[in-house]
């Protein structure tokens, strides 16, 4: 997630950086700010990258704001557009940009947290990250890019979408804690979980994975296993 914070005043920028990073961080989401003093330099960035929301004062010298709002409309249609200003008399020129919403200054910090979790809520989720200690160094795992994990020995072996296998040390209840909140994951038994979303098929006791694998599922789970596949692949259409 990329936002982009346009202000022609430096103070302003940072300290709504500053709060933004706190917000963010505290709903436990990572996004990249950067900072633009004219609307100008917003616009040529956003050219070259696209953003998932911009912060716009609609004061500034050059491209005001709205202006710059106005250009940026021509070729993106996504973008959420929030006007940091003094006052909403532009709220008409707003509406035709499709402004997410006004922050007027000085602005609290529940108006600031109000506004984050409705812009959260029509982005895209960011695909997750596990991060897994493997020969003493964390690699960063997209939840996607894991085709299914299996404990043994106090180790876990975990394939990938890249056809690597990785192994890392801990329990497996610590391991498959953040997975069983994803939709996409199946905890087969005492020792497997597998990652539906990379699932070929389901046949007799057990799962039939992209890379050729097959993952059991223990007697007492089967029922729960294939009404899970099967309500993944409708939700994901894959089945009609």
């Amino acid at each position: 997630m990329r936002i982009a914070i346009v202000d022609d005043l430096d103070a302003e920028r940072a300290q709504l950086k500053e709060r933004l990073v706190r917000q963010l961080r505290a709903r436990g989401t990572e996004a990249e700010l950067l900072e633009f003093d004219s609307g100008e330099a917003f616009l040529a960035a956003e050219n070259e990258q696209r953003f998932s929301a911009a912060f716009l004062d609609i004061y500034m010298e050059g491209l005001s704001g709205m202006e710059a709002a106005k250009e940026l409309r021509k070729t993106d249609a996504d973008c959420l557009l929030v006007f940091t200003t003094t006052s909403t008399d532009h709220a008409l020129e707003g509406f035709q940009v499709r402004a997410l919403h006004y922050l007027v200054k000085p602005f609290s910090e529940a108006e600031l947290s109000a506004l984050l979790d409705e812009m959260l809520s029509k982005l895209p989720r960011p695909e997750p990250i596990l991060t897994v200690k493997v020969d003493g160094s964390d690699i960063r795992l997209c939840y996607r890019d894991i085709v299914s994990a299996e404990h043994f020995a106090h180790m876990i072996s975990i394939r990938t979408t890249a056809g690597k296998t990785l192994a890392t040390r801990q329990s497996f209840k610590a391991f498959t804690e953040p997975l069983k909140k994803d939709p996409r994951f199946f905890v087969c038994g005492r020792g497997a979980i597998v990652n539906m979303e990379n699932a070929a098929d389901f046949q007799d006791a057990a799962f039939c994975m992209t890379d050729g694998s097959r993952i059991y599922v223990s007697q007492e789970l089967l029922k729960a296993a294939r009404q899970a596949f099967m309500e993944f692949l409708l939700q994901r259409g894959r089945v009609g």
